[in-house]
């Protein structure tokens, strides 16, 4: 509920980044919109979904401390509040990973590790510089390096390739090698967008997406999100290369949600039937409809993301395009609870 929360004052905060009339209490949070949406959201999501694995009470703490610090933000407290929050948070994930590794270390825990401590490294850095924008490159490595932890833990089910490991890795290392970079030059943020498109093509090539996406129902459905994700990752990576990452840049926009929203949210609306049934102990069977909303992303993004290219008179187009991006979100909920109250008839039936 608490990261429910922090992601619809997260969205209302966006759509008053690019003009829209919001409700004051969403229009006051606009320079929070990225830790509402990373930090108080994913950070708790993804603790919370961590925590169910590892089965051990103590890392619900993690989910529950990122959740109090979206409501932080959202209070108005002293800013310090919640920086130490999601520092406290981010600090449990990786405490919980490195748990993880000692009793499986293999490449996909490590780089589940990597991720936690991404994120760790984004919330200290904004913390000491005071700074949002410090934090953006790690918060997004955060957030692309632990799919692709995820992800890579399914390859084992493909037949083996020399070749997949020591890429993955180099992809990874550009990432994180670029996100240290930003610190002292704009060029970090070149070779990061290198590593987010070295990594895209690594997913689109390695993944098992690229056989899941033969089959039918569920499976179809999951592998065309991830696919989609990864293109949207390397759109963003290519826009990044042109120099879309670096604040103030007229891409920027396009560079973070061809990233955020095509590459991340995909990802949510594939694995949500999976995830969200072992979180909430909720049935979420299939249903075709779950593709309109997979679809209004995409489209939506396109013309997000041409507003932004364009400027001047196609900023109407990057609002009407972000306000169709919060319509999509909005519709994938509506979407999975129409499908647990449709599970929950067919389970009494």
């Amino acid at each position: 509920m608490l990261g429910m929360l922090s992601l619809v004052l997260g969205v209302g905060a966006g759509l008053a980044r690019l003009g829209t009339d919001v409700p004051t209490p969403a229009a006051a949070l606009a320079g929070w919109h990225a830790a509402l949406m990373i930090c108080a959201f994913f950070g708790t999501v993804i603790g919370l979904e961590r925590a169910v694995a590892l089965g051990r009470a103590i890392a619900y703490l993690g989910p529950l401390v990122s959740g109090i610090g979206g409501v932080a933000l959202l209070a108005g407290l002293p800013l310090p509040w919640a920086q130490s929050l999601f520092v406290l948070a981010s600090c449990v994930l990786v405490g919980g990973a490195i748990a993880v590794v000692r009793r499986q270390s293999a490449l996909f825990t490590r780089t589940l590790a990597v991720g936690a401590g991404c994120w760790l490294a984004g919330n200290l850095a904004w913390a000491a510089s005071g700074s949002i924008q410090t934090a953006i490159p790690w918060w997004l490595a955060f957030l692309v390096v632990t799919i692709a932890g995820e992800r890579l833990e399914l390859t084992r089910f493909l037949p083996a390739r020399r070749e997949a490991a020591p890429l993955f890795r180099i992809a990874i290392a550009t990432t994180l090698g670029g996100a240290v970079a930003a610190w002292f030059s704009s060029y970090g943020l070149v070779l990061f967008a290198a590593g987010l498109l070295a990594l895209s093509l690594w997913l689109l090539r390695y993944d098992i997406a690229r056989h899941n996406a033969r089959q039918r129902g569920l499976v179809r459905y999951i592998a065309l999100c991830l696919l989609s994700g990864y293109a949207w990752l390397a759109a963003g990576a290519l826009i990044g290369l042109a120099g879309g990452f670096a604040p103030g840049h007229p891409l920027r926009d396009a560079a973070l949600h061809a990233i955020a929203l095509g590459f991340v949210f995909a990802m949510v609306f594939g694995h949500a039937p999976i995830i969200f049934p072992a979180i909430a102990r909720v049935r979420i069977p299939y249903h075709p409809v779950f593709y309109l909303p997979l679809v209004l992303l995409h489209l939506s993004l396109v013309v997000r993301i041409a507003g932004g290219i364009g400027g001047g008179e196609a900023g109407a187009l990057l609002r009407i395009g972000g306000m169709a991006n919060a319509f999509a979100l909005l519709l994938f909920v509506l979407t999975m609870v129409g499908s647990v109250l449709r599970g929950r008839g067919a389970g009494r039936g």
